[in-house]
């Protein structure tokens, strides 16, 4: 449930994310996405060089979206969303979710997102934008 007043600073809770190959195997058929780096070790690793099996970056923004939704609580709407992979994220990587208001001007709250490795490290970061709907 939304607390009645939002202030800049405040941490949305987060999530931890352990991505393995059956998710990745049905993320990618469900949104049609054919790159092998996904769901193909032997290629991943001799043909593009990569350790371990990429964790796609729609996945990963799809994640920051499930934590702002789940923050709102329904009390409110997305209305603009952005994010950038810096990294790749495999197979193994455990991920953390994480966001913090940094703007409030009435009923539109801006947020910051961010999803970083077991190092750390920032795989994606992101922003948005909510609508709050008034108490009823």
């Amino acid at each position: 449930m939304m607390k009645k007043r939002i202030e800049a600073g405040e941490k949305l809770t987060g999530r931890t994310w352990h991505a393995d190959t059956v998710q990745l195997f049905l993320y990618n058929a469900a949104i049609w996405n054919p790159h092998r780096i996904h769901y193909d070790l032997p290629y991943t690793q001799e043909a593009e060089g990569h350790p371990q099996l990429l964790i796609d970056g729609p996945l990963q923004g799809d994640w920051l979206t499930q934590m702002v939704y789940e923050w709102l609580g329904g009390n409110g709407t997305l209305t603009a969303f952005a994010y950038s992979n810096r990294r790749a994220a495999y197979v193994g990587d455990v991920l953390s979710t994480t966001g913090e208001v940094t703007g409030v001007d009435g009923d539109i709250v801006t947020l910051d997102l961010r999803i970083t490795n077991q190092r750390g490290e920032a795989t994606t970061v992101g922003n948005a934008t909510v609508v709050i709907e008034p108490s009823r």
